[in-house]
């Protein structure tokens, strides 16, 4: 064989292993591009998910808010009621009686301390106790 000859056959090697090379690279190219799709659409599918998901927690806070807002005017019209109605018992004397025989109750006093202290009849006190004391 002479050297013409080897140097045509090397050629012809090295054609078939570029053309086995470029086969085996277009094989890989395919197989990324088809990776990329998927992980493109994963991705998009992520994207919607998570707009979704910000889109209802906006709704979310709104609510909270909202019902904030609300248990803020809840506990002022509570708060204007309580003084009402503990500007009425002060202005009613035998309410400011009761209120401090409920007190006393609340601090354990007995029947016969409600009779002196507030002047009640024995019925009134332990009716008292019996609603407003500890068991």
């Amino acid at each position: 064989m002479t050297v013409e000859e080897i140097l045509i056959v090397a050629m012809l090697v090295l054609a078939v292993v570029f053309c086995a090379l470029i086969v085996y690279l277009q094989k890989q190219t395919t197989k990324l591009r088809s990776t990329v799709d998927a992980l493109t659409v994963l991705v998009k599918e992520s994207d919607k998910q998570r707009d979704t998901v910000k889109r209802e927690l906006q709704e979310l806070r709104s609510g909270t808010i909202g019902v904030g807002r609300r248990m803020l005017e809840l506990e002022k019209k509570l708060a204007q009621q309580d003084a009402k109605l503990e500007e009425g018992s002060q202005q009613d004397p035998q309410a400011r009686l009761y209120s401090r025989a409920m007190k006393m109750v609340a601090l354990g006093a007995g029947v016969e301390e409600l009779i002196e202290e507030c002047e009640l009849p024995k019925a009134e006190a332990e009716l008292l106790i019996r609603l407003h004391g500890k068991n």
